[in-house]
């Protein structure tokens, strides 16, 4: 299984790089929280349809024992995709590092900060 680190996809983002980052989540917690700029696809038909087989793909799910995003890039690379990466840290790995997320855990987390 081809990985990407935290940092190196953290540098990715920040470059504005040009790739796919996949949330492999359900969708009640893509929308919970979400790493930014991330696309959500928890049905594997649906997904095909959005990704080109020419992209620069990374999966992840909500940490390093989570499923889906082993299943996701599995399903891709069986299905002739060929740069293809996982985050294995998922969510969690990315929330400890302090970077930021998306969704409505972060928005209620930001609201609370802002009454303190």
């Amino acid at each position: 299984m081809n990985l990407i680190s935290r940092d190196d996809l953290k540098a990715k983002l920040d470059n504005g790089d040009d790739f796919k980052l996949v949330c492999a989540l359900s969708e009640w917690a893509y929308q919970a929280k979400h790493i930014p700029g991330s696309l959500h696809i928890d049905n594997p038909k649906e997904g095909l349809k959005l990704l080109e087989k020419s992209d620069e793909i990374v999966v992840y799910c909500s940490d390093p024992n989570c499923p889906s995003s082993k299943f996701a890039y599995h399903m891709l690379t069986s299905g002739g995709y060929e740069n293809v990466r996982r985050y294995e840290g998922g969510i969690l790995d990315w929330e400890e590092a302090g970077f930021p997320i998306e969704g409505a855990w972060s928005d209620a987390n930001a609201e609370a900060e802002a009454t303190k």
